[in-house]
């Protein structure tokens, strides 16, 4: 049997920017993409913590130690620049796999979304 758990979770950054014109997706910085293990191109939850939206859309690198969170095309419209976000991938994996699984969590510099 194949559970859904947590794999990576970037807790509370705060939005850098909203792009409607964009295609979509969210743009994270690469030192908190690798920092979480979360890859290019993976699907991520978005929680906003001011309004309560929820939605989903994979990822794209943004700049190295920039602090950068930007949602990009549809989703732009579910936030505001300063809203603090709270970014979830998921994995599925064996059931006993998943008792022993450690998620990867990170907790960025809340003013900054850096790591230090």
């Amino acid at each position: 049997m194949l559970v859904q758990v947590v794999k990576s979770k970037i807790h509370r950054v705060k939005v850098t920017g909203a792009d409607l014109n964009y295609i979509g997706s969210i743009a994270i910085d690469l030192e908190l993409m690798e920092a979480a293990n979360i890859i290019e191109g993976e699907k991520v939850q978005i929680v906003n913590n001011n309004n309560g939206e929820r939605l989903e859309t994979y990822v794209i690198p943004g700049k190295r130690g920039s602090g950068e969170i930007t949602l990009n095309g549809a989703a732009a419209r579910r936030v505001a620049v300063g809203d603090v976000l709270i970014l979830i991938a998921y994995a599925f994996m064996d059931f006993e796999e998943a008792k022993e699984f450690k998620p990867s969590l990170v907790f960025p510099n809340e003013k900054t979304n850096t790591l230090t």
